[in-house]
């Protein structure tokens, strides 16, 4: 069966518009023409609870941007694990859109499906899913032997990701001989093999210990910098979502509430719920010292410490507080845009909105 294609933006590698997921008996009825409610997502939403169906997934839009970090977070009971196995269809949307680029995936059949999950999806689960009868690189390759690649092929292949991750010198130790860490980072590498478009990740380090998960936050990083895969990451940790997330979507009873950069989310929230959440974050980790400037008049080259404009505020604090003056913001080419000072930082922190 082909697949329709439809218009879209270039940058956007995955979308979905007005996408639902309801379980019970027959949930396609409340999505038929002339259905009570169906125009009105909250009349729906209200609808569908009271047949005592249950709405997981409820009229969500969202675009995921190549080469960026998605974070859908929310607490327990959101949506947010439903959405991303919606998102390739590990389970089927009850009605909406799905876009691939420019490809109908609601109009793939169960072969086309299983070819794009094991060729363009890499998935990543907090429970790592490993087997515990293989060895590292074999939990590594086995996608590979999965699509028949030769031995040669996958042992190639494995090593080169066993290197991305840095897991040297624990290739041929079995799951029940690595920690946690380890093990993660083979489900990391094990998911990389394919060279997936869009990697998924479903609270993968929620089960480690504190030190640990930052460590592989860090890696995340690290790998995507390098690698600049389009990730849609699961997480309920808005400190973890700030640290990571490009853009941030956060779930509520099914609906998306709020979405946009971690700055636009944490200085105007949408509502009490969204405010919650980032109560506690520090404003000064997401703004950068460009964002915090005044005129440059009365400073020139050389009268004072430096820093560029892409750094975090927080780092510029710090250098003020060492260097007991204010401090010169450089851009590229190393011209001075501007003067932090600690008044002009603080304007900057408690803004309504960020400075652009």
């Amino acid at each position: 069966m082909a697949t329709e294609t439809r218009k879209s933006n270039d940058n956007i590698e995955l979308c979905c518009r007005g996408l639902w997921k309801v379980f019970g008996a027959d949930p396609g009825r409340f999505f038929r023409p002339g259905a009570p409610g169906r125009d009105d997502p909250e009349e729906l939403f209200n609808a569908i609870r009271e047949q005592g169906h249950v709405p997981a997934v409820c009229d969500v839009d969202l675009e995921f941007r190549r080469g960026e970090i998605s974070v859908v977070m929310g607490l327990s009971g959101s949506g947010k694990s439903t959405l991303v196995r919606c998102l390739s269809r590990l389970v089927e949307p009850t009605a909406g859109e799905l876009l691939l680029g420019d490809v109908d995936m609601m109009a793939m059949n169960e072969k086309q499906l299983l070819a794009v999950r094991r060729q363009k999806m890499g998935k990543v689960f907090q429970n790592f899913g490993l087997l515990p009868h293989l060895t590292a690189r074999e939990n590594i390759a086995f996608p590979l032997e999965l699509q028949g690649v030769s031995k040669e092929e996958q042992v190639e292949r494995a090593d080169k990701v066993i290197d991305l991750v840095r897991l040297w010198g624990r290739e041929d130790s079995l799951p029940s001989q690595m920690s946690g860490g380890q093990q993660q980072r083979v489900g990391i590498a094990r998911s990389l093999i394919v060279d997936p478009e869009i990697w998924f990740l479903d609270e993968p380090f929620s089960a480690l210990d504190p030190l640990i998960r930052k460590e592989l936050q860090d890696e995340l990083l690290r790998l995507q910098d390098s690698l600049r895969k389009t990730i849609v990451f699961i997480t309920h940790d808005f400190d973890e979502a700030v640290k990571l997330a490009d853009r941030i979507a956060i779930m509520r009873d099914g609906f998306v509430v709020q979405a946009g950069t971690p700055a636009e989310i944490v200085f105007s929230p949408a509502d009490d719920y969204v405010a919650e959440f980032v109560k506690d974050v520090r404003r000064d980790a997401l703004l950068t010292c460009g964002q915090a400037i005044g005129p440059a008049s009365g400073l020139g080259a050389g009268d004072g410490p430096t820093i560029s404009a892409d750094a975090p505020m927080s780092e510029g604090i710090a250098l003020m507080l060492r260097s007991g003056r204010s401090i010169e913001v450089v851009d590229g080419a190393g011209n001075v845009t501007g003067v932090a000072t600690p008044e002009s930082m603080l304007r900057a922190m408690f803004a309504e909105t960020p400075v652009q």
